[in-house]
């Protein structure tokens, strides 16, 4: 025991995100080519490789190495976690949504493309993240039906879609309940962040309890990243975000922030990344990257 425990304090996240990255640039790179009509696949490819963390794809093939899967059995679902991540970005900026110029430093999709080309962008990219998952081979066809069904559902109206829904309507009042900011977001962020985690779980071939401890890992770094974004929303610049700050507060939105308080809000981030480090203890030296990942949401600074 002591010497898993020296082994784990040894865990250089950098490292892992920086190999795990470069593998992930590789395969997304590969994954959506150029074909006609060139312009549309040209500006699914522009926000696609517009860089970002890749921290869903990453999480995916964290949690199937895990559980004893491989990088290579995961790598098509992630690939598309990423797709369907850039659709809702691509979505999320258009003017009818929030209205942004700014993504991962650059200008956003219809902001190069146009409004037309990019809903069509994103719905390219939507579409085919479920064909390129169901393309995955050495991989039980009923594990990639469980990992479909649930990437159905957590980008449909009981997930993201949902989530954007409520969003929407809540802007501009002022009366929003906790419960319903935490109804947003755990749909409209966690959905996804939770999809990532257990679908990598599946594909590894997961026992029924390992999928819901880990869906209790992922609901609970979903909330925390969502408490930070709203954080760095409003105490970092443009330049370090990557896209527009205080945009939450311009569109009067209700965010942890507004209702808690910034103190508040760390603290509750904290409190949820330790429960979700603690839900793993199980799994050892194996759960490292997860538990490194859960840190580095709660700290990272864009």
């Amino acid at each position: 025991m002591v010497v898993a425990d020296a082994q784990e304090q040894e865990f250089s996240l950098d490292q892992y995100l920086k190999e795990k990255k470069t593998i992930v640039e590789a395969a997304l790179d590969q994954s959506v080519v150029i074909d006609e009509p060139v312009t549309v696949y040209e500006a699914m490819r522009y926000s696609l490789l517009a860089g970002g963390k890749r921290l869903r794809p990453i999480l995916c093939l964290a949690a199937c190495e895990m559980l004893g899967g491989t990088a290579e059995m995961a790598m098509n679902t992630a690939c598309a976690l990423e797709m369907i991540h850039t659709m809702s970005l691509i979505h999320d900026d258009l003017p009818a949504m929030d209205n942004d110029d700014l993504r991962r430093g650059k200008p956003t999709n219809h902001k190069v493309y146009g409004e037309d080309i990019a809903i069509l962008a994103g719905d390219g990219l939507l579409s085919y993240a479920f064909e390129y998952v169901a393309r995955t081979k050495n991989v039980p066809a009923e594990r990639l039906l469980q990992v479909v069904i649930r990437l159905g559902q957590a980008v449909g109206a009981e997930g993201l879609v949902g989530g954007q829904v409520v969003d929407l309507q809540s802007e501009g009042k002022t009366d929003i309940t906790e419960e319903t900011l935490t109804f947003i977001h755990t749909h409209k962020t966690g959905a996804l962040l939770e999809v990532c985690v257990t679908s990598g779980a599946i594909l590894a071939g997961a026992t029924e309890a390992e999928i819901l401890k880990l869906q209790k890992y992922a609901q609970n770094i979903g909330l925390a990243f969502q408490i930070v974004d709203d954080i760095l929303d409003i105490t970092q610049t443009a330049e370090e975000l990557g896209k527009t700050a205080g945009k939450d507060l311009d569109a009067q939105k209700a965010t942890y922030p507004s209702i808690w308080g910034l103190e508040k809000s760390k603290a509750e981030a904290q409190r949820l990344t330790e429960e979700a480090i603690a839900s793993l203890g199980e799994y050892g030296e194996g759960a490292a990257p997860l538990k490194a990942l859960a840190e580095y949401i709660v700290n990272r600074k864009n």
